[in-house]
């Protein structure tokens, strides 16, 4: 249930987005009535008031857009009670991506507190809306009402509902549906009550095709121990390696296993020292997207490994009580992931 709990929302897809930071010059020039050089020359805080002032002026002549817009800014501005404000009188307008928006602030509670059931209606009205309006929308709302049945908030928890949407949602690996869902559906095919890893394998193969890069760290460990695909340690070490590189803890954790194991002793160090200082996991998670729990794995992992090569003197120079604070370190992050690692060392594997 913890995982279920950790895995996150989808958000707004780009469509309509409106930032003072992703926005071109050009149309924000043209927004705000300013000429390009005007507009770079201006500081965030001033383009900011600027947009806002602009929009409010829209929303009083009665430009309907405009209540979205401003709505959408104050969201990513992090003014969320405002932002609702505005995305309820576009809602009543039949904005979809308002509707959208009101869901997201109110399943995570963004504004204040949270209301689930209330967030879920938002999600269903999409889902139910005439295809052609929402036609942007409605994998991510998809995704977000599975995540809803699996994690039991606002209506009854089913795991045979989540699949459902979350298939729905996936739409048979397009790039252009929930890839969020993609990679979910792997991690439900992962779990014990509903195991299947030739699903887990094509689902977060999936997924990593289209750029997730919580399942590409996963598809190493897959190949790595031959799960749902035959055992590969090329393509292991391939997709480790990619994973690592993108900033996924997990598969960097398990490659300073497999630099370990091949008895790259110097790698495995270098690495292992690195990660086992990590120490923010919320804030990892929030850069990276992916699982915490799965973030946590992989700093204890580094840490045991860590802690076996200054308790060995492998790669560094021996130190039995730095050794301890490392070994000490693993098990504070994972301490199922410590216990595997300290019983496979007293059998001897590593």
């Amino acid at each position: 249930m913890q995982l279920a709990r950790q895995i996150s929302g989808e958000q707004l897809p780009f469509r309509r987005r409106l930032t003072t930071q992703n926005e071109s010059s050009e149309h924000l020039a043209k927004s705000l009535h300013l000429n390009k050089r005007q507009v770079e020359e201006m500081e965030d805080d001033e383009l900011t008031e600027k947009l806002e002032t602009v929009l409010l002026e829209k929303i009083h002549n009665g430009d309907r857009q405009a209540l979205f817009q401003l709505g959408q800014l104050y969201f990513e501005l992090g003014k969320y009670e405002k932002a609702r404000t505005f995305f309820e009188r576009a809602a009543e307008n039949d904005d979809y991506q308002a509707i959208f928006q009101l869901g997201v602030i109110y399943y995570d509670g963004l504004h204040g507190h949270s209301d689930c059931a209330k967030a879920l209606g938002y999600m269903q009205r999409i889902i139910e809306a005439d295809p052609k309006k929402v036609d942007h929308l409605t994998h991510a709302a998809c995704y977000n009402i599975g995540r809803a049945y699996l994690q039991g908030y606002g209506c009854k928890q089913s795991d045979e509902l989540a699949e459902k949407f979350w298939l729905i949602a996936a739409d048979d690996g397009n790039p252009n549906a929930s890839i969020k869902a993609q990679s979910a559906l792997g991690l439900f095919y992962s779990r014990e009550d509903h195991l299947d890893l030739k699903k887990a394998f094509y689902w977060h193969s999936e997924a990593c095709g289209n750029n997730n890069l919580e399942s590409q760290g996963a598809l190493g460990v897959m190949y790595q121990n031959g799960l749902g695909v035959k055992q590969d340690a090329s393509a292991a070490f391939v997709c480790l390696r990619e994973a690592a590189s993108r900033g996924n803890v997990y598969a960097m954790g398990n490659l300073v296993s497999h630099y370990y194991k091949r008895k790259f002793y110097t790698k495995c160090m270098e690495l292992a020292a690195r990660v086992a200082m990590f120490d923010d996991v919320d804030q990892i998670a929030k850069e990276t997207d992916c699982l915490p729990c799965f973030i946590s794995k992989g700093i204890s992992m580094a840490a045991f490994y860590y802690a076996r090569c200054l308790h060995l003197g492998l790669g560094v120079q021996k130190n039995e009580a730095e050794a301890k604070k490392y070994y000490s370190r693993s098990f504070e992050f994972d301490s199922d992931v410590c216990a595997k690692l300290q019983n496979i060392t007293q059998h001897g594997i590593i």
